[in-house]
């Protein structure tokens, strides 16, 4: 039985490399969560390995949205917006907690980018393609229709603005639910375990290293396949293969600056562009409000990409040519976070704007599988391409069949709460529950969001651990989150809880540092560990503070 509890580490350890697996997946972001769930439901065998935590590189630092790729379209990439879009539709009414429709406004100036003719056009292209639903076609509006949505918007040489629906998503949670739901078919996933070496027989790959970060020990895991979804890292694993030929990554960064809602009172989700023609996103996200992204070539260190004082004047400039009554400077500057994108690299293109988003497979002579590229809003898709090329090698190789991809209808983790249709009727009902037992509707209504329908489990350890989270000194809400995350969703460091399950480091700063010191001393205790491990993991939650509103002076 595979269990997803921090508590089981050594356990998990011991089931994945007990047997010969079908497929071993490297890489615990939402690209190998996907192919772990598609591969499990379809009766293979299946562990994933994450070096650092679920969702730590790309998958927690998107724009968090599920793009419908309308600027798919200005690249002439047409069955990529249609792909999208449909899948789009797919991951939305499988996880309607975590994935939300949000109107999205895109003004349009005298001499800009767009006008309303090809915005029109553009956006009519774009519903056709993208399949939308009648309720969410794209809207045209006058100017002053526009400054009754988002008055903050600039007003001179203002001519109009399109109105069309993207989905907003919560790309960490997303990925732990994807990953909860492989987990709960049978998959065997763990965090901080990385894939050191490769084991070959007659020069063909037949397993992998895996070195526990926690403890040091190596452990000797054999599959039939493995796949590389190793995000950013995927050339480095090609490297130690020794199959990194041909195509390889070209890794572009992007950086979000966050906001106190009071000072940034946007209410209405902006797509717009900035000086220097690309478009920018500002969106409003709880009680804050966030705006990226650059893209910018990147060659630092994969796993830390910071904010630079260039990233943050560029988002301040473009702010502040779109809002100009805001008058926004680094002090007002909450939070931030930085992500890579790993694009595939392309002769004669330098500029990470004209890179394709497009992903690939490529299969190496010694039989490594890696996943290129890609997308959030794809995930599911591109699993589905990458457990299609297992199935196919198996059936020619021994013989096996095995099903067709089975995730097009399958809620993940929390999903199941009737679809997007049932979910108001469900939340309804939990708030009722929640009220029950005196937790106020905001409260309820930010875990349902969050959890789905794992709800009740939130609820259960309210009910029944108050005495304990008294005596650790910790908000009950708070306590039940944080036992659900350690025995339910491995979280095993402070970063894991504050940053991926909670959000909370990018989205709720005041909450991390409120909480951090009586989250950090129960953690300690319930997960045991050594006092210099307590140091090392507090220094890395306050370094990730000091981080987020203290940028470089330039790219290392």
């Amino acid at each position: 039985m595979s269990t997803f509890s921090s508590l089981d580490r050594a356990h998990t350890f011991r089931n994945i490399k007990q047997k010969q697996l079908d497929v071993l997946v490297i890489g615990g972001g939402i690209t190998g969560a996907g192919i772990s769930l598609d591969a499990v439901t379809r009766g293979l065998n299946t562990a994933v390995v994450e070096m650092q935590d679920f969702a730590a590189g790309t998958s927690s630092r998107s724009t968090k949205l599920v793009h419908g790729g309308l600027r798919y379209l200005q690249q002439l990439e047409v069955k990529m917006v249609a792909e999208v879009g449909q899948e789009r539709a797919i991951v939305y009414e499988n996880g309607p907690h975590v994935t939300t429709p949000e109107w999205m406004m895109l003004p349009f100036y005298k001499g800009g980018t767009f006008g309303p003719f090809t915005t029109n056009i553009g956006l009519r292209l774009y519903d056709f393609l993208a399949g939308v639903k009648k309720g969410e076609r794209r809207k045209m509006l006058s100017p002053q229709e526009a400054l009754e949505k988002e008055p903050l918007v600039k007003r001179n040489n203002l001519k109009g603005a399109g109105f069309y629906v993207e989905y907003k998503t919560d790309d960490a949670r997303l990925t732990i639910d994807v990953m909860k739901k492989a987990v709960e078919n049978g998959a065997y996933a763990v965090n901080y375990a990385k894939a050191v070496d490769f084991i070959y027989d007659d020069d063909k790959l037949t397993g992998a290293v895996v070195e526990d970060q926690i403890t040091g020990e190596q452990h000797d895991v054999y599959a039939k396949k493995i796949i590389n979804a190793g995000g950013p890292w995927v050339d480095d694993l090609r490297e130690i293969d020794g199959s990194k030929q041909g195509k390889n990554l070209h890794l572009t960064k992007g950086v979000h600056l966050v906001f106190p809602k009071k000072r940034f009172p946007l209410q209405q989700a902006i797509y717009f562009d900035a000086p220097d023609g690309r478009m920018i996103f500002a969106i409003p996200r709880n009680k804050k409000t966030y705006v990226g992204t650059t893209d910018t070539s990147y060659k630092g260190d994969i796993a830390h990409p910071q904010m630079t004082e260039e990233d943050r004047d560029y988002l301040l400039d473009a702010i502040n040519y779109m809002f100009p009554s805001l008058n926004m400077t680094k002090d007002d500057v909450d939070s931030s976070y930085a992500g890579l994108r790993p694009l595939i690299a392309e002769e004669g293109k330098d500029d990470p704007d004209e890179i394709s988003r497009k992903d690939e497979i490529f299969i190496s002579d010694s039989g490594l599988i890696s996943m290129a590229g890609g997308k959030l809003t794809g995930y599911r898709k591109m699993a589905e391409d990458a457990v299609d090329t297992i199935v196919k090698q198996l059936k020619e190789e021994e013989g096996i069949l095995y099903s067709d991809s089975e995730t097009k209808h399958l809620p993940i983790s929390g999903g199941e709460v009737g679809g997007s249709n049932g979910f108001q009727q469900y939340k309804d009902e939990k708030v009722a529950d929640a009220a029950d037992l005196g937790i106020d509707e905001e409260t309820a209504i930010y875990l349902i969001q969050k959890y789905g329908s794992n709800t009740d489990q939130i609820l259960q350890l309210y009910r029944t651990k108050a005495q304990e989270a008294e005596n650790a000194g910790i908000d009950p809400v708070v306590f039940a989150e944080l036992i659900y995350a350690i025995e339910n969703e491995m979280t095993y460091k402070p970063v894991d809880f504050f940053v991926r399950r909670t959000g909370a480091l990018f989205f709720d700063i005041e909450f991390v540092k409120a909480h951090k010191d009586n989250v950090i001393a129960y953690m300690a205790e319930v997960l045991q560990w050594s006092d210099k491990h307590k140091q090392s993991y507090t220094e890395e939650l306050e370094q990730l503070l000091y981080e987020a509103v203290h940028p470089i002076s330039n790219e290392m």
